[in-house]
C-alpha cells in the first residue's frame, strides 16, 4: 500500500531524545527479526507456534488496523502489517470468540464487527451498526462486561454512553440502551458533556462514565438481565464531581470492589475513590500528581490499568511522555508512587497489560511505534525492553489468543 510507511528490516532499539532506559538481558531477548508485511497466505505459512499471540492495533486518523506477533516465551514482536482499511480510533476484543469491535470518530458512531483469522492476522467484516442517529457522534471508548454479553460504549462529540447485546456468534444486536450526559467545564475543550470511558462495577448494577467535558463521573443502573444503562432516579444520575477543568478520562476498580481510580487528562492527576456499591456513590479518598515536579508544559495524562491482583497501577502522561507505576496498600487502597520511566518514544496514547501480566505495550502515537516492556511481578515495575514496532500513529492496542 503506497501509504503505509516500509518497515525496518529487524527490530532494532527505539531511541529517545532523553537518556536510554535501563536495559536487561531481556532487551536483547527482544531484538526480534521481522520482515515487511506479508501477503495474507504467506502470514499464514509463516505463522509462529501456537504460543504466540496476535496483536491488533487501532490507528488515529490513518485508516488501517495493523497486527503484530507476539511470542512472550522469547519477548519477540514481528509485524504483521495492515490488516483492515478502516477507521479505528478504538477497538475491543470479544472475550472468547476471534471477534474484535472496531469503531472510529466518525459521525454516528458506528461499529464495525471483523472475524479475526488468527493463523494471518486477517480481518473479515460480518457486521456494522450505527450507534447515534444524530450527525455528531465519534467513539471514544469500547469494553465488553462479560457476565451480561454486552458492549458498551462512549461517544465523546454527542457525550453519550451505550449499551449493545453481543450474540452468541459475537455479532451485535440493535442498541439497547443509551443514556446523555450533561454538563460543561472552564476549559476551551468543555463546552458541553464528552464521555471518554464506561465501565460495570464489580457487582453488574451500576456503570460508571467518565465524562471530560462535564467534569464529572456520572454513575448510571446497569441491569445484566436487559442489557439497559439509566439514570436510576427521578433527579438523574448520581455524580461525582472532580475539580473544575480536570477532564476525567479512564476510570479502574480495584479487584476489592470497594475503590476505584480516576485519571484526570487535563489536570494529570490520579484520584482514589472509596465506591458504595449499595447506593452507587463515590467518595474523593486521595489525589497524586502524575507530573513531575517542576513540570512546565502540556499537562495530559491518557492512559489507566490496574494489575489483576490490584497491587499495583499504571499511568501514562502524555506531557512528559512517560509512564507511572503506583502501588496500592492491600489494607486501605491508597497509593504510592513506585516508579517513573521513559514511554520508550513520543505521546502515549494508550496501552495494554498482556493477559499474563508479564508484559505492556505501548502505543506512542507521535513517535509511531509499539514498545514493549516488560513487568515484574513482585515489584510492579516497568524495564524497557528496547523492543518496539513500527505503527503509524497507534492508539489502542487488543490481543487475540492463538
Amino acid at each position: 500500500m503506497s501509504d503505509h510507511p516500509q518497515v525496518s528490516p529487524a527490530v532494532r532499539p527505539h531511541s529517545t531524545t532523553g537518556p536510554p532506559s535501563r536495559r536487561t538481558v531481556l532487551g536483547a531477548m527482544a531484538a526480534a527479526v521481522v520482515g515487511v508485511p506479508l501477503s495474507a497466505a504467506a502470514q499464514a505459512e509463516a505463522a509462529p507456534n501456537a504460543t504466540a499471540d496476535l496483536l491488533h492495533v487501532g490507528t488515529w486518523g490513518v485508516g488501517q488496523v495493523h497486527a503484530i506477533r507476539f511470542d512472550p516465551a522469547h519477548a519477540t514482536m514481528a509485524p504483521v502489517g495492515p490488516v483492515a482499511q478502516v477507521t479505528s480510533g478504538w477497538m475491543a476484543a470479544h472475550p472468547t470468540r476471534a471477534v474484535l469491535y472496531v469503531a472510529g470518530s466518525e459521525p454516528g458512531g458506528i461499529i464495525r464487527v471483523f472475524h479475526v483469522d488468527t493463523a494471518s492476522g486477517a480481518l473479515e467484516q460480518f457486521g456494522e451498526i450505527e450507534t447515534e442517529s444524530t450527525p455528531v457522534g465519534g467513539l471514544s471508548y469500547m469494553g465488553v462486561d462479560v457476565h451480561s454479553q454486552t458492549l458498551l460504549a462512549t461517544d465523546f462529540p454527542a457525550g453519550t454512553a451505550v449499551s449493545v447485546p453481543i450474540g452468541g456468534d459475537g455479532g451485535l444486536g440493535a442498541v439497547a440502551s443509551r443514556v446523555q450526559d450533561t454538563g460543561s467545564g472552564p476549559h476551551p475543550r468543555q463546552q458541553g458533556p464528552h464521555a471518554h470511558h464506561v465501565v460495570t462495577d464489580p457487582s453488574g448494577r451500576f456503570a460508571l462514565v467518565a465524562d471530560f467535558g462535564a467534569d464529572r463521573v456520572f454513575v448510571y443502573r446497569f441491569d445484566r438481565a436487559t442489557r439497559a444503562l439509566s439514570a436510576g432516579t427521578p433527579d438523574g444520575p448520581r455524580t461525582y464531581a472532580t475539580a473544575p477543568g480536570s477532564g476525567p478520562r479512564r476510570l479502574a476498580f480495584h479487584p476489592s470492589g470497594r475503590t476505584v481510580h480516576l485519571l484526570n487528562e487535563l489536570t494529570a492527576d490520579i484520584q482514589t475513590l472509596h465506591w458504595n456499591p449499595e447506593d452507587g456513590t463515590l467518595t474523593h479518598r486521595q489525589s497524586l500528581p502524575t507530573d513531575a515536579p517542576g513540570h512546565t508544559g502540556t499537562t495530559s495524562a491518557a492512559e489507566l490499568a490496574i494489575s489483576r491482583d490490584g497491587r499495583f497501577l499504571y499511568t501514562s502522561n502524555r506531557g512528559e511522555n512517560t509512564l507511572l507505576v503506583f502501588s496500592a496498600d492491600r489494607r486501605t487502597g491508597l497509593l504510592t508512587q513506585v516508579q517513573r520511566i521513559s514511554c520508550g518514544g513520543l505521546t502515549p496514547w494508550s496501552f495494554s497489560l498482556h493477559p499474563s501480566g508479564s508484559w505492556l505495550f505501548v502505543a506512542n502515537q507521535a513517535s509511531n511505534t509499539v514498545n514493549l516492556f516488560a513487568v515484574d511481578p513482585r515489584s510492579g515495575q516497568l524495564t524497557d525492553t528496547g523492543a518496539s514496532v513500527p505503527v503509524p500513529k497507534p492508539a489502542c492496542i487488543t490481543f487475540t489468543r492463538c
